[in-house]
């Protein structure tokens, strides 16, 4: 789904790299619709399965020592630990998807040769880097910082308040479901709240895929969005944007939640099981 949404939000793809092919139903074959190739619709997975695991250690990290700094559980707190978890975590998150999309994006607006330049996500940073250095890997850097700074702050937000409004308790049968359903939301929330500035990030991450750069900054990159497509540009890919985000947000948010629950009774059985037992003061037998 995702790299539908970098088809949509960059420069208009190639038409040949998204093809239908109909199988003839009558030599008794079922009608089927491909896009190219079905590892197609995989391209660039690498670089986000090197980063989430880390990226979502850092956030729940950072936003729980957070909220431990923070010391009282409102509302307000929640958005701030979120924001400081979003801003923090960009410093993986950035070159990730710099190497997701540029990965994604590869074999569109190349002219004169139609061969591959990065052979996976490592390789194209570190390509990156020879050529563009330090600061190539970090482009997009200051609009990331713009997204996931807010972003996550009504992710962990929006999170909390449907958990109490629905009554997430660890005794109640429905509260994995309720879990799920507020992980969701809470994904679509984030990304509704910072969508627009998601569209510029990627359209910088992309710009120079095929050997020529369009835009020389944030501002030149809005303008000639709005010049050329107008405000609509702003919700471009948005569609696989959510439909993305609900089940990839419920279960990270309900598998940490849980996890989270089984530890803390792991601890607490642990710590009751080392107390030493009660001495009991036993009447001694007089002679009497």
């Amino acid at each position: 789904v995702d790299i539908l949404k970098n088809g949509c939000i960059g420069s208009r793809p190639d038409l040949d790299s998204f093809y239908v092919s109909l199988i003839n139903p009558g030599a008794g074959k079922p009608l089927c619709l491909s896009f190219a190739q079905m590892l197609g619709l995989y391209k660039g997975i690498g670089s986000p399965m090197m980063g989430l695991t880390f990226i979502n250690a850092i956030v729940f990290g950072v936003q729980g020592n957070t909220m431990r700094r923070l010391g009282r559980d409102t509302p307000l707190n929640q958005f701030l630990a979120g924001a400081a978890a979003g801003a923090i975590q960009c410093v993986i998150c950035c070159p990730m998807e710099l190497a997701k999309t540029r990965m994604q994006m590869q074999g569109t607006g190349e002219k004169k040769s139609k061969r591959k330049m990065y052979k996976n996500s490592l390789d194209c940073l570190v390509r990156i880097y020879r050529k563009e250095g330090f600061r190539g890997i970090n482009r997009g850097m200051v609009t990331t910082l713009l997204r996931e700074t807010p972003g996550f702050g009504v992710y962990f937000l929006a999170y909390d308040v449907l958990t109490r409004s629905l009554g997430c308790e660890p005794e109640d049968p429905y509260m994995i479901p309720k879990l799920l359903f507020a992980g969701g939301m809470s994904g679509i929330a984030s990304w509704l709240s910072t969508y627009p500035v998601d569209v510029i990030k990627s359209r910088l991450q992309a710009d120079g895929v095929g050997g020529v750069n369009k835009y020389s900054g944030i501002a030149d990159c809005v303008r000639q969005s709005l010049q050329k497509e107008g405000y609509r540009v702003f919700t471009r890919g948005l569609t696989s944007t959510l439909l993305r985000a609900f089940p990839v947000n419920a279960t990270t948010f309900a598998t940490v939640t849980l996890f989270l629950i089984y530890m803390r009774r792991e601890e607490e059985c642990s710590m009751q099981n080392s107390e030493p037992p009660a001495v009991q003061l036993q009447p001694q037998p007089t002679s009497m």
